[in-house]
């Protein structure tokens, strides 16, 4: 665990790993999209005094992380990467509407399935744009 992460981040590792523990278990893990993430990473640069529960670090929207598990994904595969400093995508950066295209063709959705004109303007459930990330499709 890295200084930065309050202990709060410690919390959800081994229930994270035990639910995909008993999904793979109990043979639902093939059927069952796991994910997790958020919308923002956080910037390398720390502030106030480590020692305190306040000390962290500022939001940093170039670069966050999400993975998913079971559903369709290939497992252990990493996509994508940052800089040396994880302040800018380095390779294979996925848009969040390519995220949403990938999350649903998981869950047997097409994401340009359904597109509709409204004012002028097409609309669907990706907005106009999303791929679907096929380099972490099992």
């Amino acid at each position: 665990m890295t200084a930065w992460c309050p202990a709060r981040c410690r919390d959800t590792d081994q229930p994270t790993a035990a639910l995909i523990r008993d999904l793979k278990q109990r043979g639902l893990l093939d059927d069952t999209l796991v994910v997790w993430g958020g919308e923002f990473g956080r910037g390398v640069a720390g502030h106030g005094d480590w020692k305190t529960p306040q000390a962290g670090r500022d939001h940093h929207p170039r670069c966050y992380t999400m993975w998913m598990a079971g559903g369709g994904v290939r497992s252990g595969t990493t996509y994508g990467a940052t800089d040396d400093f994880s302040y800018n995508v380095a390779e294979n950066g996925v848009p969040v509407h390519d995220l949403n295209a990938t999350i649903m063709h998981l869950m047997g959705v097409r994401h340009d399935g359904l597109t509709f004109r409204f004012q002028g303007r097409d609309y669907r459930l990706t907005d106009i744009h999303g791929h679907v990330v096929n380099g972490v499709l099992a």
